[in-house]
């Protein structure tokens, strides 16, 4: 008999799967998650058990489970051209398509914006690292040869390679790895609730982290400073919003100094925040966009960068000077991924997604500051769109509440993520979920809460 006959799934996972951001020592000892179907905003376990999926698997999956439009599309262009690269002038017609459609795309939702052409990628990640080598090529063929310090944010989240790594501002990321690389500089989290200081109002708030952005910009040096990168609402960190003013001033200072802004839309595009883009929310003017998740719902391993005129006309300018731009990747541009994100495009645009996420969004932050807003051991509840938090307060720091919370919500039959930044526990539902959906999701949470109680309890015993 076939080894493989005689041991069981979980088994044979402990025994070859090295699994990515996962606690070893916990996989060895309880075993993985096993699931095997979807559908629409449910997710099914391999013993049978249903669970409503508030997080959109990791915030990607915004056309909901199972849409046959985007499996059908996603067979016909592999049938048709299984795979196209895009070296050398290359080119398949979705992904010309693609590229066409999110510059216009973007344009027309995003006031003031000039976006002049598309790379397409792999991953978030991916697209950040791009971000850095096109800041890095920029500069360097303007002459600015020192400007290659780029600035993130504590508590950011931009990706899990050595370089997006880097620019994450969660130093759990970074233990053991010998992260984050020397040209990355780390500015204040830009969330009122928790890093306010007594008395301080949110705009002082505001003025104040400006002024420390001013102060590391004026140590450092302008001209050693090519550029800022900020997530539009920060999503891992714990969905912190911008406080007030905060991007308004921000970009006047980064103007000033001539600081590229790269707006890290992986999270916040597609519709999340009940606009298309988070730049439309909150009047971002960016240099680069990275984009990723909801590009293909997560159907598709893909993602864009979007390049400003301001950029192009200087790649362009020096072409043939320069020669070949020597950045690529084996699947940028896959026409499979192309044509499955043409798709989704078209979903959410027939069933008007982004307006969903606007109109249910004040659904799902009503339903739990009712049900859990009272709860003395619940600090905030805040949100944008179909992106929202539920904050923990008043626990020692090396505790971590909300990480218990989500273990009663699993049991409970709802899915939402314990965040690893602030003990905070994040919703993010595919845009396609109804109001019931939500209202029974937000039931099961409360009633995960009240299970957590005593174990909460004891965390401040």
């Amino acid at each position: 008999m076939n080894e493989c006959t005689t041991r069981s799934l979980a088994q044979m996972d402990q025994e070859s799967h090295f699994h990515p951001v996962s606690s070893i020592s916990d996989l060895q000892k309880n075993g993985p998650a096993i699931y095997t179907s979807a559908n629409g905003v449910t997710v099914t376990r391999d013993n049978g058990e249903t669970l409503l999926d508030m997080g959109a698997g990791l915030w990607c999956v915004n056309v909901g489970y199972g849409r046959k439009e985007l499996v059908q599309a996603g067979a016909e262009a592999m049938q048709q051209l299984s795979f196209q690269h895009c070296f050398g002038g290359a080119a398949a017609e979705p992904t010309i398509r693609l590229a066409d459609r999110l510059l216009n795309l973007f344009r027309s939702t995003v006031p003031g914006s000039d976006m002049a052409r598309v790379f397409f990628g792999n991953s978030g990640s991916d697209a950040n690292d791009t971000a850095i080598k096109l800041m890095n090529y920029y500069h360097n063929l303007r002459g600015k040869t020192a400007k290659k310090k780029i600035i993130a944010r504590e508590g950011a989240y931009h990706g899990l390679t050595l370089a997006s790594g880097s620019l994450t501002g969660i130093k759990s990321y970074h233990t053991a790895f010998d992260m984050p690389l020397a040209n990355v500089l780390h500015t204040g989290c830009p969330h009122y609730f928790t890093f306010g200081k007594e008395g301080e109002s949110e705009v002082a708030f505001t003025d104040r982290l400006i002024a420390e952005l001013e102060e590391m910009i004026t140590r450092e040096g302008a001209d050693t400073i090519g550029a800022f990168i900020a997530e539009p609402v920060m999503g891992t960190g714990g969905v912190f919003l911008p406080p007030k003013g905060y991007f308004e001033k921000l970009q006047e200072v980064l103007k000033r100094h001539d600081i590229l802004l790269i707006a890290d839309e992986v999270i916040t595009g597609f519709g999340r925040t009940g606009n298309w883009f988070g730049s439309g929310t909150y009047g971002l003017r960016p240099d680069i966009v990275s984009l990723a998740k909801g590009l293909t719902s997560a159907y598709f391993p893909m993602s864009a960068s979007l390049i400003s005129r301001r950029m192009w006309d200087v790649f362009e300018g020096a072409s043939e000077k320069m020669g070949v731009m020597m950045h690529g990747f084996t699947y940028s541009g896959h026409p499979v991924g192309a044509a499955i994100a043409l798709a989704n495009l078209d979903v959410m645009e027939q069933e008007n997604l982004t307006e969903r996420a606007a109109l249910l969004g004040p659904v799902l932050l009503k339903a739990l500051r009712n049900r859990v807003g009272e709860n003395p051991f619940v600090g905030d509840i805040r949100g944008v769109g179909l992106m929202a938090a539920v904050e923990f307060s008043g626990f020692p720091k090396a505790s971590a509440p909300h990480k218990i919370v989500a273990k009663h919500a699993t049991a409970a039959g709802v899915l939402t993520r314990a965040l690893p930044y602030l003990p905070v526990t994040s919703f993010s539902p595919p845009l396609t979920i109804s109001e019931a959906e939500i209202i029974e999701a937000v039931d099961r949470y409360a009633r995960a809460l009240d299970a957590a109680t005593p174990e909460l309890e004891a965390l401040l015993a």
